[in-house]
């Protein structure tokens, strides 16, 4: 930096604008500062900072704007999610009530079909009772039949042959042993 010689014109004197600037040396700095000074003049003059503060405060509001609709989604979502998770829990809810009704039928079904069963095995056990006994008695009527077969001609034999009594026991006991073993 260079210093500046006082002005011929006396001893702590004013001067006017005209005149210090005429008395500034040829420094850049100073000329760089007056043209900044200038250009931010002409910006107030044309307004442009009520431009960039309206621009920022419309930047401002447009953000607040998507921060409260952010918010307004959010408390969707939240009440969305617990929506889904009631009936989330509603429906575990009616799958047991199934389960369970499922399982008293399951139970149910499985008592009635034990007890058809138990009823069918008795009729079916009744029925085969009732066709052996049925069999017996149709056994031992063709029991007595032969039976009063083979003395029709045991008798029909004595009567021939005129046998001799101790015969006739050995004949009614061939006849009788005979009988026994068509029985079995």
């Amino acid at each position: 930096m260079t210093t500046h010689a006082a002005p011929a014109g006396g001893h702590g004197e004013a001067m006017s604008v005209g005149e210090w600037l005429a008395a500034q040396p040829a420094e850049p700095t100073f000329y760089t500062f007056l043209a900044f000074l200038a250009f931010f003049g002409v910006l107030i003059y044309f307004g442009v900072h009520k431009s960039i503060a309206k621009t920022l405060d419309d930047r401002a509001d447009a953000i607040r704007g998507e921060l409260d609709e952010a918010k307004r989604l959010r408390e969707e979502a939240q009440e969305m999610l617990a929506s889904f998770q009631r009936k989330q829990r509603e429906a575990e809810a009616e799958a047991e009530a199934i389960v369970a009704q499922a399982k008293s039928e399951a139970k149910t079904l499985k008592a009635e079909a034990r007890k058809e069963m138990a009823e069918r095995l008795e009729r079916r056990t009744a029925m085969a009772e009732q066709r052996i006994a049925q069999a017996e008695a149709q056994a031992a009527a063709e029991v007595k039949a032969a039976a009063a077969e083979l003395a029709a001609s045991a008798a029909e034999e004595i009567l021939k042959t005129k046998l001799k009594k101790t015969d006739l026991n050995k004949i009614v006991d061939a006849d009788i042993k005979a009988a026994g073993e068509q029985l079995n």
